[in-house]
């Protein structure tokens, strides 16, 4: 079965917009890119919106591809009201490209212009169709490749959540392989570097938040035209139990006859049964007495009622853990020394496994903060997700004035 063993998030504000309108959700198997648009008061809220959705992630049992499509009709509900009841957000939508990991397939759904990439083989696999004029035109033959990179309509999609009361939602799903790589970005990423680029760092890369990190910076450095995300992910694949028991019975050395088998050679090295003589036996001593019978220890109700009790704390620890990793939030600065929204808890296990994922990368570096800043809002404090982003906000907005 499949497995994700590695992950990355990150979004950015580029060079040239004051606010972020992208969305994120990772809650693996679950991963989901959405750029909102509608300007500030309303591409963030439909944006976040159409991310929220996702949140609780798919029904037990649900086939994958129908229930992202019912997920992203939900979404669009909830958009295609809110922008109908408050004048502020009229006309608002956003882009949705959702990715989910089953045991043997990976299924997509997807919405607008951002897009889903797997890198598998050193090769770079576009997983989505741009809704968007540029693209109707490409696939008809009117504009070639070259002409669409500065074609004056490239941002207009014909495709987003929220804007009718219905949308027509791209799914497939196709089986995955251990060793693929997957990309979620919206187009601030692919608008400013090319798929051969993309490819090129993803294969270099010593590690996801490597590549990440990189994918973005490449896109700033290009111009940072609009709003950067990321998400990565690497699947590996596992064995379960049952299987692997089955496997391991079936691949064991058949028992030829009863004769017990062969002590392995007191130096470790390879022999032959056949070579391996049977241990003489031993010789009673003059007084000695029958061998006691091993005392067996008693699995009793009292035992078995205390290792129960551990497993279920063990549980709830474990429930515990994972509640607050997905609850709390804290305030730090990325490797490129910008300010940056986390989830989860600040500390790093043994394996270099990260307890916390970036959310949010803001357009504010930690070099122009004051000592006092740098004090009351880099030191990792744990804080509610409403009360970190209006603290990363404020902080973007004295940097505007």
């Amino acid at each position: 079965m499949l497995r994700v063993v590695e992950q990355y998030s990150g979004s950015d504000t580029g060079r040239q917009r004051r606010a972020n309108e992208d969305s994120l959700m990772v809650r693996s198997p679950l991963f989901v890119v959405a750029d909102g648009m509608g300007g500030a008061q309303a591409g963030e809220v439909a944006s976040h919106l159409a991310a929220e959705t996702f949140r609780s992630g798919l029904p037990d049992g649900a086939e994958p591809e129908a229930a992202l499509a019912t997920l992203a009709q939900e979404a669009n509900a909830r958009i295609y009201e809110l922008s109908h009841a408050n004048a502020e957000q009229a006309g608002m939508g956003t882009t949705l490209t959702a990715v989910y990991v089953g045991e043997l397939e990976v299924a997509i759904a997807h919405v607008g212009d951002s897009r889903a990439y797997c890198l598998r083989d050193g090769e770079l696999l576009r997983l989505t169709d741009d809704h968007s004029l540029v693209d109707e035109l490409l696939r008809q033959g009117r504009l070639t490749p070259e002409e669409a990179v500065e074609h004056p309509q490239r941002s207009v999609i014909t495709r987003a959540l929220g804007i009718e009361g219905f949308v027509d939602v791209d799914t497939r799903s196709f089986r995955g392989m251990a060793g693929d790589v997957y990309l979620l970005c919206s187009d601030g990423l692919t608008t400013m570097v090319s798929e051969q680029q993309i490819a090129d760092v993803l294969v270099r890369a010593g590690s996801l938040r490597e590549a990440g990190e990189a994918l973005i910076g490449a896109a700033n450095e290009a111009g940072g035209r609009d709003n950067i995300t990321v998400v990565l992910l690497r699947l590996d694949e596992v064995q379960m139990q049952g299987a692997a028991a089955e496997q391991a019975t079936m691949t064991g050395l058949p028992a030829v006859t009863a004769t017990p088998a062969p002590e392995p050679a007191a130096s470790g090295g390879p022999t032959e049964a056949h070579a391996v003589a049977p241990p003489p036996p031993r010789r009673p001593r003059a007084a000695e007495g029958p061998s006691p019978a091993p005392r067996r220890r008693r699995f009793t109700p009292r035992r078995a009622g205390f290792l129960a009790a551990s497993v279920v704390v063990l549980a709830l620890l474990v429930a515990g853990l994972f509640l607050a990793l997905q609850s709390v939030y804290f305030i730090g600065t990325n490797g490129r020394g910008l300010v940056t929204l986390y989830q989860g808890l600040p500390f790093t296990l043994p394996g270099n496994i990260e307890l916390y994922s970036s959310q949010y990368v803001s357009g504010v570096s930690a070099s122009t903060l004051t000592a006092g800043q740098r004090h009351t809002l880099l030191d990792h404090t744990l804080r509610s997700e409403a009360k970190a982003a209006s603290l990363i906000h404020s902080l973007e907005v004295d940097e505007l004035e």
